[in-house]
């Protein structure tokens, strides 16, 4: 396998981002190219004289009396910088620090350090904020924690880490600290006023029940409750807006961006699909120093100066390559899943790396390699390629449906079903057979358990 053929087959299985990184090393590391767009030209004029810096060249007359109402502040003037003192006397220490805790565990931590702990109890809460995971819960019991700061010679008793910890499970976010999905929604109740129509039953369902609730057990719950059905279901509801997972309202994750390799858009009745022109950097070879290879007399320097010559030639070779091929299995797909692209995913027809390989005629792994993190923006949102991508089963008739559609139809009846009496896996499997479609109860489960549904007994309610 040649080096050129490598690198080929090394840029068509990045993703858009790594692809921009991959070209922007490309152009830091080899003087031959240069993007291919105005900004380029724009520079070449500024290297050769003909552009000058206008920044100097603004006047206050420059300076437009009306904005449009999309412009900022900072896009006409320049930002003063901010004394000390207004900063000081505008913003407040808590808003600063808000903005800097990124973590469950820095909210905690500097909320503790505006209470009134000793030396003694700033340990004790260190070890115990360790020791919430992400959600909020506390993994270690107070036996552990006591433990842990024997090791760092820190005498306590066990009723002072008891106190440490109740104080913390009313730091913000209220609830963190549980050590059980009771003792996380015992504050949260506790922060409703006293009035508050079904408070009380709230807590003594989450203090005594909270076991029968989880297995739906209602009826039953009714009887110990003593509620008729309605107040039962408004106490539920009433449970149900707390937050069984308080850390996950502070934990900071960044926002993933796609960027989609091909849109797929209908034009006069027929589906046409086009390569994303803002994901691909266009590439040229800088035409002035490709000019001076032949200019050059130094060996060495001619030397150079042709090896990056030839690197170029076949990087931008390797991208054109790299765009015509995804051009190719992206038609193939919207050729075949045109079905989905017009009634949805019920529609969708099974299909498998194999068959988009024998109609463009490549390689399976070639198509793996195309189809991984490339993504299709089409009117029915953004998908990965391999989304496409699905197994079979037969119907009755013989004809084959896509795993896709089958779990789309299974979320249709979970979604139609009645809650009071959810479907289970043995009826839905029944039901797909009265629709023609051979699917075992077991697969049926490994469907739904795919998409995150519970199963019937977890599925059903009061409503």
């Amino acid at each position: 396998m040649t080096p050129q053929l490598q690198q080929a087959i090394r840029l068509l299985q990045l993703s858009t981002v790594e692809l921009n990184t991959e070209v922007q090393e490309a152009l830091d590391s080899n003087l031959m190219l240069e993007l291919d767009d105005d900004e380029a030209e724009t520079d070449a004029r500024l290297a050769d004289g003909n552009g000058r810096d206008t920044e100097s060249q603004v006047e206050p007359a420059d300076i437009p009396t009306d904005l449009p109402v999309d412009s900022a502040w900072e896009d006409i003037y320049d930002s003063a910088p901010i004394s000390p003192g207004f900063a000081e006397s505008e913003f407040s220490e808590s808003e600063i620090q808000r903005s800097a805790a990124q973590t469950l565990a820095g909210h905690l931590y500097w909320q503790m350090s505006f209470t009134h702990f000793s030396e003694v109890d700033m340990a004790i809460g260190a070890a115990i904020i360790d020791a919430i995971d992400d959600d909020g819960y506390l993994r270690l019991s107070v036996e552990e924690i006591h433990e842990s700061l024997a090791t760092q010679n820190l005498e306590v008793g066990l009723d002072e880490i008891e106190a440490v910890m109740h104080q913390i499970q009313h730091f913000d976010p209220v609830g963190v600290a549980a050590r059980d999905l009771s003792e996380c929604l015992m504050p949260q109740l506790l922060q409703f006023p006293e009035e508050k129509r079904w408070r009380n039953e709230a807590l003594k369902l989450v203090g005594e029940h909270l076991g029968l609730l989880g297995a739906r057990d209602f009826p039953k719950l009714q009887r110990v409750m003593k509620l008729d059905e309605e107040s039962l279901k408004q106490v539920i509801c009433l449970i149900q807006s707390l937050n069984p997972r308080p850390g996950s309202q502070i934990q900071s994750t960044p926002a993933e961006y796609i960027t989609p390799d091909v849109s797929v858009r209908k034009h006069g009745g027929t589906w046409r699909v086009e390569l994303n022109g803002d994901a691909f950097p266009r590439l040229r070879v800088n035409s002035h120093y490709a000019g001076l290879v032949r200019g050059t007399k130094n060996g060495a320097d001619k030397d150079c100066l042709r090896s990056h010559l030839q690197e170029a030639r076949w990087f931008i070779k390797s991208l054109k390559s790299r765009n015509e091929t995804l051009l190719k299995v992206a038609k193939c797909i919207v050729e075949r899943q045109q079905g989905f692209l017009e009634y949805g995913e019920e529609a969708m027809k099974p299909m498998v790396l194999h068959d988009i390989a024998e109609a463009v005629e490549m390689h399976e792994s070639t198509i793996s390699r195309v189809t991984t993190r490339k993504y299709m923006h089409t009117p029915r949102g953004i998908f990965e390629l391999k989304y496409f991508f699905s197994s079979h089963v037969y119907t009755k008739s013989g004809a084959e449906c896509s795993s896709t559609a089958i779990r789309a139809l299974l979320k249709k009846l979970i979604a139609a079903e009645n809650c009071a009496k959810p479907l289970s896996d043995s009826k839905l499997a029944a039901v797909l057979s009265d629709q023609g479609i051979n699917v075992a109860r077991r697969t049926v489960a490994k469907y739904r358990e795919a998409m995150a549904i519970p199963s019937s007994t977890e599925r059903k309610s009061l409503t």
